[in-house]
């Protein structure tokens, strides 16, 4: 799954309902343009497509003054579960992009503590795999036939992935602390729809 599909699936649980300029507005407040990768035409693109599958339903608007958008959206039953499930998996997904991982973090507090823990830490042992990788590339770029200069790529690469990997441990460290609301702590945590 996309961030994108991701990301619009997480707004619109958030708001119980939602329009599409709502669901743009609050992604490009969150500037998940950048880090998501998250395009306002593909947000349409992602209503209209996800109401195809079944995962999201049109619902009557009877707000006055709600925006330009007439047609609201929620999450079907089908579209919860998708939503659930894909979450979990880009959390401990290996995306050589961030996207998904970014899309995630954005909206862990969906799930129970004790599962974004187990996921992270699966996260955590493929970024560890790939710090060792590219720490292997990097010293041995000469050796692997590469010219001497492409090892400044692999420094690099070298540098983000064990940047990748403080952050994760300090990401679960706080989380095993009680950092941040998750799902079924009591008060309502980001990103669960209204009651």
């Amino acid at each position: 799954m996309s961030a994108t599909r991701l990301l619009v699936l997480g707004v619109v649980r958030m708001h119980g309902k939602a329009h599409g300029y709502q669901v743009r507005r609050e992604l490009l407040s969150w500037a998940a343009d950048k880090w998501g990768n998250v395009q306002p035409g593909s947000i349409y693109h992602a209503l209209k497509k996800m109401t195809a599958e079944g995962l999201l339903e049109q619902v009557e608007d009877t707000e006055v003054g709600g925006g330009p958008d007439r047609v609201a959206y929620r999450l079907t039953e089908d579209g919860e579960t998708e939503f659930l499930v894909q979450l979990g998996r880009a959390l401990a997904s290996d995306d050589v992009t961030g996207y998904a991982l970014s899309a995630a973090v954005t909206l862990m507090p969906s799930l129970p503590r004790a599962q974004v823990l187990a996921l992270l830490k699966q996260q955590l042992a493929n970024m560890e795999a790939h710090a060792q990788s590219t720490h292997y590339a990097r010293e041995h770029a000469v050796d692997l036939g590469k010219p001497q200069h492409v090892s400044e790529l692999y420094r690099l690469w070298s540098a983000h992935a064990e940047a990748n990997v403080s952050w994760m441990r300090d990401l679960i460290g706080r989380l095993e602390a009680g950092e941040y609301v998750m799902s079924g702590e009591g008060d309502a945590a980001f990103g669960e729809p209204p009651r």
